[in-house]
């Protein structure tokens, strides 16, 4: 059996299906913003405060932020040990790959914790 950096020991089917819930809730947050948008005819900042300000919209807000981040995780992965390791064989290969991992674990993070202080304002 296949194991994949990304979920930490856990098989590749476990990988695929945190990206397909993802998927459905950035989905579902899409759907929900367009939906406010068409249906609020006057859209100005008052409008998107209210709407900020409720509990359930933060949360749902977290919710797809931590969807992004790891529905980018595993993309990322994917694309780097498919292309990078494969295609370009050897030690170089490897550095480059994990330094490229490395830089976009830290960007992640960094919109994380940037997220968390837009929405819950700490």
């Amino acid at each position: 059996m296949v194991t994949a950096v990304t979920s930490f020991g856990r098989s590749g089917l476990y990988d695929w299906f945190a990206q397909r819930v993802s998927a459905v809730i950035m989905a579902a947050y899409v759907v929900y913003l367009v939906g406010f948008i068409v249906t609020t005819p006057e859209l100005g900042y008052a409008e998107w405060k209210e709407l900020y300000s409720t509990l359930w919209m933060r949360v749902f807000s977290l919710l797809t932020l931590l969807s992004i981040i790891a529905h980018a995780w595993i993309g990322i992965w994917a694309v780097l040990t498919d292309y990078v390791t494969t295609r370009m064989m050897g030690a170089k290969a490897t550095v480059l790959r994990v330094a490229a991992q490395l830089v976009m674990g830290v960007v992640l993070i960094t919109y994380t914790v940037w997220g968390i202080e837009i929405l819950w304002g700490f």
